[in-house]
């Protein structure tokens, strides 16, 4: 096989030469193995030198996922889309069913729910359609993870069965390893941590099988976040990093700075600040290095918490304002939800109610626009507090209802606690109600 740097000089040379073929297919190689471990902004410069010389949906397909992953969706979705033209054209239809798959991504990056999932059902129907099983498995767990991000774990769930069922029928080991690790995370998301803690570790088995070691990263860290869960830091820490040096290793840069800012969680679960900023920051500057300005946006939010921790609520509305710029830039509308649900608690610290609720309301439209209803739950449960310590306990119950029949709905693993609240919000306006009187008759 040849080496990296063989492949560098083929592709220079063919480049040189202006031969199409090799320079599409080595290319592609390259572009390929790259994005794999982060390396976007490098496979940005290379398909573009791949485009002077020739024009395919298979290198338009790698430009559009190496802008995804760099911040900027509007180029992404201009190359997804001219590829997903070119593949109609020349009737790729295997071609065809990767742009849908991918135009379907970028629009549930942006939190555009709706429309990533019709052309996430395209793609299905074209695969079907050829037989391609392995990338009818890809789609339905794209669609899956669409209904997760809505907080439908139960259709989340069933999709994901459907990818799992598929990928053991066709021997795909490492699209099982996956699929397992999505199912992981349905069941931590459910709250049912020993189901979670199950679904990780066979997935972590097999990945360690067939040497996925990038993978074997993934799950690592998110066993680690079951132990965060659980409240077992030490656990969690040693998951972590263990996880760390794989991801180094690999060169997936994007993956170390997230389990970076997981160790940062880990030492502020333990009032350990200054170690929580200081995996924050080297987080930060690694999200930064390789482009990753979503990354970064929940970065800087985890800084803004460490400041809001410390009380400096100057500086946590400075972090979280650089937080929520960058993700109307990227259109991540699920992380503009988010931030701007926690600018809303900062007032609400600060007793601003007024400006508390301005920005939970503009949360919880987000929330509702991208199908996101436990993002829903979470910002009406904010609301209600809101309400509450402003004296409206009426407007107070009737958010915190809303907040009940959600959670019954996606099966929330805070419902009692929420029913809990809810029952004690209503005995509270029961208290301010009026006693009865009883009239005395007269003989």
């Amino acid at each position: 096989m040849a080496s990296e740097a063989e492949l560098e000089e083929v592709f220079r040379l063919a480049e040189a030469a202006s031969i199409s073929g090799i320079v599409a297919d080595v290319g592609d190689r390259l572009a390929s193995s790259w994005l794999a471990v982060s390396r976007f902004r490098e496979v940005q410069a290379l398909t573009d030198r791949s485009l002077q010389v020739q024009t395919s949906p298979s290198t338009l397909l790698y430009a559009g996922r190496a802008f995804s992953a760099t911040g900027n969706p509007t180029a992404a979705l201009t190359y997804h889309q001219q590829a997903l033209t070119l593949s109609q054209k020349v009737g790729d239809r295997a071609s065809e069913a990767a742009a849908f798959n991918n135009i379907g991504g970028i629009h549930g990056n942006r939190g555009e729910l709706p429309a990533a999932l019709t052309h996430h059902q395209q793609a299905l129907t074209l695969c079907r359609e050829v037989g391609d099983r392995a990338g009818e498995a890809a789609t339905l767990n794209n669609i899956g993870g669409i209904h997760y991000y809505r907080g439908e774990l139960p259709a989340a769930l069933t999709h994901y069965q459907r990818t799992l069922t598929i990928r053991q029928e066709v021997g795909d080991r490492a699209g099982e390893a996956t699929t397992l690790n999505n199912i992981g995370g349905v069941h931590h998301s459910r709250g049912d941590l020993p189901a979670a803690l199950t679904h990780y570790q066979q997935a972590l088995t097999i990945r360690q099988e067939v040497g996925d070691r990038a993978g074997e990263a993934t799950t690592l860290s998110n066993i680690g976040s079951v132990h965060h869960d659980r409240g077992d830091l030490p656990a969690a820490l040693t998951h972590y990093q263990q996880a760390l040096p794989f991801f180094r290793e690999t060169g997936d840069r994007a993956g170390e700075a997230t389990t970076l800012n997981n160790i940062g969680g880990i030492h502020q679960g333990r009032g350990d600040l200054p170690a929580a900023l200081t995996h924050y920051r080297q987080a930060l500057t690694l999200h930064r290095e390789v482009g990753d300005r979503a990354g970064e946006a929940t970065t800087l939010n985890n800084i803004g918490s460490i400041h809001h921790d410390r009380g400096d609520l100057p500086a946590a509305l400075t972090h979280l304002q650089q937080a929520l710029t960058l993700h109307r830039e990227v259109g991540d509308r699920a992380g503009e939800a988010t931030t701007l649900n926690n600018i809303g608690s900062i007032h609400r610290r600060r007793g601003e109610l007024p400006a508390a609720l301005t920005h939970y309301r503009q949360a919880l439209t987000l929330h509702q626009r991208t199908g996101n209803r436990a993002g829903e739950a979470t910002t009406r449960y904010n609301i209600a507090m809101v309400n509450r310590a402003d004296g409206n306990l009426t407007a107070a119950v009737t958010e915190l209802e809303h907040v009940v029949t959600i959670d019954q709905a996606i099966q929330h693993p805070d419902l009692a606690n929420d029913t809990a609240t809810l029952n004690q919000v209503q005995a509270e306006l029961r208290a301010q109600l009026p006693s009865a009187t009883s009239n005395e008759t007269e003989d």
